[in-house]
This record gives C-alpha cells, structure tokens and sequence, in this order.
C-alpha cells in the first residue's frame, strides 16, 4: 500500500518538475515542504491566543504552493512562493514567542530556492529573509536573531551544495550513457565484421564448388564430380548459417550455444577447405597455436578468412601461401599471393574489417602490392613467456 502511494506521489512529482524545468529528485520539494510544514505548524501552535483568521492567512500564504500543487498538479514559480512564505513569516513574527519555531521556514527556503532556482534569485530571497528577521528584531523584539540568520545562511549553503550534486550527478549520467551507446555501437560493429566475414569466405568458397560442379558437367560429364563438388558447397553453406547463427545469437540474451568461436588451431581446417574449394592454396605453422590466447587468435583466423576470401574473388587462378609463425612475444600472420592482372585485391568493408581487428589486438597490419604479389601481413603482440 505504501509502495503504491510513494510511486504515484512520486510520478506526479517528476511530472511537474518536468514541466516546470526543475532537475532535482522528487524527494527534495518532498523534503523542502515537509520540514516547512511542521515549523509552521509549530509555530502556529505557538500563537492559539492570536485571532484564528491571522493564522489562516500565515497558513495560506506559507503553505500556497503546495495548495497549488495538490489542486492543479502545477509547482508555483519560486519568486512568487518567496513572496508568499516571507509575507507568511512576517505576519507570524508580528506575534513573536520564546523560542520562536517562525524563522525556521525561512530557512528551508532559503535551501529551496538556492537549489532549484537562480543563483540571483537564491541570494535576494536569502537577503529578503534575513531582512525580515531584522525587522521582527527592531520592532517586536524577536529574540535570537543571529541564530536565525545562520541558519537562513546555511540553508542557502545547504541549497547550493545540493545544486552541485544534482548537477554532479547528471553529468556522471551523461558520461555512463555515453560510454553505454559507444560500447553498443562497438559490439554491433564487431558482429557486423564477424558475419561480414563469414558470408564472403563461405560464398566465395560455395562459388568455387558450384564453378567446378558447372565444369565438370559441361566438359567432362562427370556427373559423381559436380554431386561431389554440390555436396561440398552445401556443406559449406550450412557451416556458415550454423556460425551466423551463433554470431548474431551474441545480440540476444539467450545463449548461442557452446560451440567456441574459431581460433589459429582452426587455420589450418580453413585452408584446406580453400583448396577443397578449387584454390591452390598451402599453409606452413611454425610454433604452438595453443599459445595464442582467444581473442587474438580470432582475430587472426578472420583475417586469414577475409585474406583467401579476397585470392578466390580477385585471383582465383593462382597460388595462395599461408604462414602462421608462432614466436616468443608475437604471432604473425602471412597471405601472398600473385596478383591477377595487377588488380587490387582488397577494399570496402574487408579492408576496413582487417584494420578494426588489427586496431583492436594491437597488431601492426600491412595490406597492399609487394612486387608481383599481393600481401597480407599482420603481427599481433603475445605476452612474453609464449615461446615458440
């Protein structure tokens, strides 16, 4: 029952504060009118002896805005509440008391308006409140007059201190939201490379198949050859949606399974699919691929991926050389390749995939023309105790 009451007076709060342009938690109006409302009360109780319409109308003007509030759902402007409260306070001190609990709303707006409202404005009502103590002091001799005035001070003090921590505490808001937005845009970036990848190896690989399916029918008739070559592709093919699959599953909340992501170890598989596929192509490992850690070695084997992907589309022709060199302190991967016809093998999305994977393992890549061939080489930093 509580639970309900606290979240509808709370929405209707953060409503009006939103309309009204006031950025601090619904709690601190709550508080401000809470602590205003029992000095008053007080100090009501304070002057029964006085005429009863007097105290309505320090009751009225005092408590106005909140009145307001509970009748239109709107928060009064803080000049005019401020006029309200010291005209309430100043009819109360007209009938002053010892100990006087009148001031003490005085102080709690003090803390309000420093809070929500101008910096100007906060030291005027400040000003005004403490005027209105002097003047109670000089003519009905209100007793305690300096204390009061430090507490209207420190409420402005109080006010003041709360605004910075609003305001602290938007701006740390702010930077977590940033750095949310840019760890999801790295991550759908990340996913698109991975899929990018998978579907330009696989279909370049799948092509190579249905290319030697469509030779063997038409010169050789072998009909066992282009099943065989079908079968492949298909194969291929349903490897890749399987690993789209798992990839994209990492956008969900659900689990994508527990096959592991490829690494170096899977290279090698790699390769020899490629040249299953029709493309001459060889691969030569120096060192222990268990020693690379995972992430590293994802990295290389998409590189790896998207570097045949380029020889199938660009030089299906010619000899593809793959080199995987495990040593102390770096792995560094080697794709060459002759180019066909001089033509570059590499751009768009690919190239920028490579450089990304590179910027993240913080691998020095180098992508273009080396003579005759086309290279892909990328060294990719290990700790220090990967030995070779």
């Amino acid at each position: 029952m509580w639970g309900k009451v606290r979240d509808r007076v709370a929405g209707r709060l953060n409503d009006a504060l939103s309309r009204s342009g006031i950025t601090v938690p619904w709690w601190v109006p709550l508080g401000t009118n809470t602590f205003a409302l029992i000095g008053l009360a007080v100090a009501i109780g304070q002057r029964t002896a006085q005429p009863v319409p007097v105290l309505i109308a320090a009751f009225v003007l005092m408590q106005g805005g909140s009145l307001l509030f509970l009748l239109t759902g709107r928060i009064a402007p803080s000049w005019l509440k401020s006029l309200a409260v010291l005209a309430g306070v100043g009819v109360l001190l007209a009938f002053p008391v010892v100990p006087d609990f009148a001031p003490m709303p005085l102080a709690v707006l003090s803390a309000e308006v420093s809070a929500i409202a101008s910096a100007g404005l906060a030291f005027v009502v400040t000003a005004a409140g403490v005027g209105v103590l002097a003047v109670a002091a000089a003519t009905v001799g209100l007793v305690g007059f300096p204390v009061y005035t430090l507490a209207v001070l420190l409420g402005l003090c109080a006010g003041f201190m709360l605004r910075w921590y609003v305001r602290a505490l938007d701006a740390e808001r702010g930077k977590q939201d940033a750095v949310r937005e840019q760890a999801m845009l790295a991550e759908r970036q990340r996913i698109a490379r991975e899929v990018h990848d998978i579907v330009a190896h696989s279909l370049s690989i799948t092509l190579l198949h249905v290319t030697g399916a469509r030779h063997g029918l038409r010169t050789d008739r072998d009909v066992d050859e282009a099943v065989e070559a079908l079968a492949e592709a298909e194969r291929v093919g349903r490897g890749a949606m399987a690993e789209i699959r798992r990839t994209v599953g990492l956008l969900s909340r659900d689990s994508a399974g527990t096959r592991s992501l490829p690494g170096t170890v899977d290279i090698a598989d790699l390769v020899a699919d490629t040249r299953a596929a029709g493309l001459d192509a060889y691969y030569e490992l120096e060192g222990d691929v268990h020693a690379v850690a995972s992430a590293a070695g994802l990295g290389l084997y998409r590189i790896a991926q998207e570097s045949l992907a380029n020889v199938v589309k660009h030089a299906p022709a010619e000899t593809a050389s793959v080199r995987l060199r495990i040593e102390a302190g770096a792995a560094r991967l080697t794709v060459r390749n002759r180019r066909c016809g001089g033509t570059r093998q590499s751009g768009g999305s690919g190239l920028a995939g490579m450089a990304a994977r590179a910027e993240q393992l913080g691998a020095v890549l180098r992508v273009g023309p080396e003579g005759p061939d086309w290279l892909v080489d990328v060294t990719v930093p290990l700790p220090a105790e990967v030995v070779s």
